[in-house]
């Protein structure tokens, strides 16, 4: 029962993942796209997957990694978000410095960019937090890092959700959901516990 459940979930997880990807991969706009606007693409397609992992990991929901193993791939994958996320904007640099310009200085008429950029600068920060754990109170540390990743997720998803592009538009809003869905239970879990302890200590 247990293999059936652990089974379950790692090909839920597989296919909310890779259907997204491969409706990227064989999307028609790609046809008259250069490489370096595609790989720029994917990488945002692939920092987007990496959304809804994240949660997974720190709640150690993931069948055959125990909480502490889970939480350091946890650390890991924030890591490959980040250059997921430095190399989707660095190659839309390339392809259109102007358009990257306008959206970091928030004169955008596009309103996906700006969901984007708030996004991205929040993801920074919480990297930027991370190294910063161990001067900071567990209380600190939590609230902030729980806001900013929150604001990640959403300014993502919102970010995708706007956007008319490669991935298909059924997948995209499922995987943006789950990963909304997975971000607010790894918020509401420990708070919920640590609320049901603290009677306790009393």
């Amino acid at each position: 029962m247990r293999m059936a459940r652990a089974l379950l979930i790692w090909i839920g997880l597989a296919l909310a993942l890779v259907l997204p990807l491969s409706h990227a991969a064989t999307s028609e706009y790609l046809a008259w796209r250069d490489p370096v606007y595609i790989a720029s693409g994917f990488a945002g397609v692939f920092a987007l997957c990496l959304l809804l992992v994240q949660p997974l990991l720190a709640l150690g929901w993931l069948p055959g990694l125990h909480l502490i193993r889970s939480r350091r791939v946890h650390q890991r994958v924030g890591v490959v978000l980040v250059a997921a996320v430095v190399v989707h904007v660095a190659g839309l640099w390339i392809t259109s410095p102007p358009d990257i310009i306008d959206a970091l200085l928030l004169r955008s008429p596009t309103p996906f960019s700006v969901w984007g950029v708030a996004a991205m600068w929040a993801l920074f920060a919480a990297a930027l937090l991370s190294l910063l754990r161990r001067r900071l109170s567990p209380s600190s540390w939590r609230v902030g890092h729980t806001s900013l990743v929150s604001l990640v997720v959403v300014g993502g998803s919102v970010h995708a959700m706007l956007i008319e592009g490669t991935m298909n538009t059924t997948s995209k809003a499922v995987l943006c959901g789950l990963a909304m869905i997975a971000t607010l239970a790894a918020v509401v879990i420990p708070w919920l516990r640590a609320r049901r302890r603290a009677p306790a200590k009393e």
